[in-house]
Formats: C-alpha cells, sequence, structure tokens
C-alpha cells in the first residue's frame, strides 16, 4: 500500500466520521446556544437548565440518526476489509 492510497484511507475515515458524529453535534451546539442565549436574555444561571435539555435532544438525534448511523458504518467497514482482503 503506497502513500496516495493511505491518504485516501484517511480521508475516507475521516469523511465518515464527520457522516456519522457531526449531525448529532450540531444538534447539540444549536440546542446549546439557543439555551445558552435564553439564559443570559433572562439571567438565569442553573447548569440543569442547559443540560438536561440538551441530554435529551442529543439522544434523540442519536436515536433518530441510528439506522443511518449504523449504515454509514457498516458499509465504511466493509470497505476496510475488503481492501485488507485484497492486499498481497
Amino acid at each position: 500500500m503506497d502513500f496516495d492510497q493511505n491518504i485516501e484511507h484517511l480521508k475516507l475515515a475521516y469523511w465518515n466520521i464527520l457522516l456519522t458524529a457531526g449531525p448529532v453535534l450540531l444538534i447539540a451546539l444549536a440546542v446549546g446556544l439557543v439555551i445558552g442565549i435564553l439564559q443570559a436574555a433572562t439571567s438565569i444561571n442553573e447548569a440543569t437548565l442547559s443540560f438536561v435539555p440538551k441530554m435529551a435532544i442529543v439522544i434523540l438525534t442519536m436515536g433518530l440518526m441510528s439506522g443511518f448511523m449504523m449504515t454509514t458504518m457498516t458499509d465504511y467497514f466493509a470497505y476496510v476489509f475488503d481492501t485488507i482482503a485484497t492486499m498481497n
């Protein structure tokens, strides 16, 4: 396996990380930002007010996206194992 193939495998791995973790992280960022703005506007500094809704929405997002994430990772690992099987 040469250098260009290694770089291609790394690019594919990073792309799969973005596809699987990106939506969950973006949802968590958006919810945290909205709650932070609401807390700043109302001067409520309660830690659970930001943690509990964010955790609930992230778990809901992971549940809704689990099929897509599982399919993406299954396809990626099938590709990786096929590549390993064809190596000389």
